[in-house]
């Protein structure tokens, strides 16, 4: 098993910035991209910004040149630079990581971990 633990998230008046921060813990894992998504009220959950292993990186439109994503793969752990934000960015932010798991048994590829979220409002 894989937990991630997000924290950051706040209230910010528009043109604000904040920083998300996620960090994996666990036994005998590896993480292959390591990302976050939102989901606001009423709508589906969708992707904000992923970060591969070999560090290629992957922004939805709303965010590309406010939001940028970073990791650190010796402490597994990735955060989200989030600047120039509006009111549309408030949601609740979740961390998603594909991880491989390593046991006894053998291993689990490709296995999706979520943190429980962290709220983001961005007032106006």
């Amino acid at each position: 098993q894989v937990q991630l633990v997000e924290s950051g998230g706040g209230l910010v008046q528009s043109g604000g910035s904040l920083r998300l921060s996620c960090a994996a813990s666990g036994s005998s894992f590896s993480i292959n991209a390591i990302g976050w998504y939102r989901q606001a009220p009423g709508k589906q959950r969708e992707l904000v910004a992923t970060i591969s292993n070999r560090g290629t990186i992957n922004y939805a439109d709303a965010v590309k040149g406010r939001f940028t994503i970073s990791s650190d793969n010796t402490k597994n752990t990735a955060d989200l630079q989030m600047n120039d934000l509006k009111p549309e960015d408030t949601a609740v932010y979740y961390c998603n990581a594909d991880v491989n798991v390593y046991s006894e048994i053998g291993p689990v590829l490709g296995a999706q971990s979520w943190g429980q979220g962290t709220q983001v409002t961005v007032s106006s």
